[in-house]
């Protein structure tokens, strides 16, 4: 029995627009909540999120068993840290803040058992194996891997031709915010600038043959970046969902009262 045919991977590289959103609270209940809302995959925040590999693996458990892919973000790109929430059972992984090429195929290569790659031969009393109940694991998991990496600095988008040129780079995700605040224009999303460079990294992605990703706030942003043909997009958070919409239940069941 061979790794599981990772789907998410497969969607993208026919193609096929994936809508997803962030989730931020880092608890198994509420990923299984945004799990079974519809969207095709779901972020698990490693980066901002207030998470550990027991989080993590708790919310990978969560929303595998529905229609929903778990992607899982890392705090930066370091090896064990990739190799931990692969054995806890994630497939795909996005990593932030990648500049180079170098890094990029450092990051492909934590992704992948020798002899092509370094990562650690610990799956077989992992979650990832079905504790050694998938014999053939370590034989198949590479090609099931999904490795997506984010360009969000200057520097990265200076450098994003020879990322994509990266063989194992499934696909590359746009950073909106850090790259408007190195761009100089921090929490100004909307500045033709940023807007201009996401427009052309977009653009570049898409003629490199790669899927693309980005993460949307608004209704017009992800108007724009659907009908842009972006390959994967988030178009929210949990935790600005939850807040913003308690935030109008309580202002109008306040604004009920008479004073």
């Amino acid at each position: 029995m061979p790794a599981p045919t990772n789907v998410f991977k497969y969607a993208i590289s026919k193609n096929r627009q994936q809508i997803g959103c962030w989730l931020g609270i880092a608890d198994g209940g509420a990923a299984e909540l945004m799990a079974l809302t519809g969207f095709d995959w779901l972020v698990i925040d490693g980066e901002h999120g207030p998470n550990d590999i027991r989080s993590i693996c708790d919310q990978v458990r969560a929303i595998q068993v529905t229609d929903s892919h778990p992607v899982v973000r890392i705090p930066i790109g370091e090896a064990w840290m990739i190799k931990q929430v692969l054995d806890v059972g994630a497939q795909t992984v996005l990593v932030p803040m990648v500049e180079t090429a170098d890094q990029a195929k450092d990051l492909v290569r934590a992704c992948r058992y020798p002899p092509v790659g370094i990562r650690g031969m610990g799956a077989t009393g992992n979650r990832v194996s079905k504790f050694g109940e998938i014999a053939d694991y370590v034989e198949t998991a590479n090609d099931q891997v999904c490795l997506l990496v984010q360009a969000e600095s200057q520097t990265a988008l200076d450098n994003l031709d020879e990322i994509l040129a990266v063989v194992g780079v499934d696909g590359v995700f746009i950073g909106p915010a850090d790259l408007s605040a190195d761009m100089g224009h921090p929490g100004n999303l909307d500045h033709p600038d940023v807007i201009d460079a996401i427009d052309d990294a977009i653009q570049r992605i898409h003629t490199a043959g790669k899927p693309s990703g980005i993460l949307t706030l608004t209704s017009d942003s992800m108007r724009k970046y659907i009908e842009k043909s972006v390959t994967f997009v988030a178009v929210g958070i949990d935790t600005l969902i939850l807040a913003n919409g308690a935030r109008a239940l309580s202002s109008e069941a306040k604004n009920m009262i008479k004073d």
